[in-house]
């Protein structure tokens, strides 16, 4: 905002977004919790598992949907200034970078796959898949939306359709750490 300019008037984008984000932020917060409780009753347990996960391509996935948050927030100062074409090019990075992060989720799988790590093998794998999964739906749906953003570019449309992307982004900052980097 900048000087002397007004504070917005109502949140960006339509309000029924803000109640899906607002759900879905609290379904993954709980299950976020229950990990963390669930990971205090067998630390070494949980530790040993998280070793067989590999952060350093989690953390590729962390900079790809950062930066796609970056893109869609750069599409929608585009639609605001009614440039389509720069708006439709940023949305299409920010897919694309969704899509790799789909890719290197499912390559991830398949090598914890490959080494045995399944749902039934320990509570942290069950969780781990658990909430990984249920974000990469999230991941699917949010390109499919920046998709629809950019066949029917307005404003409105725009704003509600990124601040689900950021949706999106903000879980996995969260996700990252608390399923690859707490010991």
């Amino acid at each position: 905002m900048t000087a002397g300019s007004a504070a917005p008037t109502r949140p960006p984008g339509d309000l029924m977004m803000w109640v899906l984000i607002a759900s879905e932020l609290a379904v993954f917060g709980a299950g976020m919790t229950a990990f963390m409780a669930v990971r205090i009753a067998d630390p070494e347990a949980f530790a040993a598992a998280r070793g067989q996960l590999h952060p350093i391509w989690a953390g590729i996935n962390t900079m790809a949907l950062v930066t796609s948050g970056w893109l869609a927030a750069l599409a929608v100062r585009h639609c605001e200034r009614g440039d389509l074409r720069p708006m439709r090019r940023c949305l299409a990075a920010a897919a694309l970078l969704g899509v790799l992060f789909l890719a290197i989720k499912v390559h991830e799988y398949a090598g914890l796959a490959a080494a045995g790590a399944s749902m039934e093998g320990s509570a942290f794998f069950t969780f781990y898949y658990l909430l990984t999964g249920f974000h990469a739906a999230h991941v699917a749906a949010g390109i499919v939306v920046l998709a629809l953003i950019a066949r029917w570019p307005g404003l409105r449309n725009a704003e509600t359709g990124v601040a689900f992307w950021h949706m999106v982004d903000l879980v996995w900052v969260l996700l990252f750490p608390v399923l690859y980097l707490l010991p």
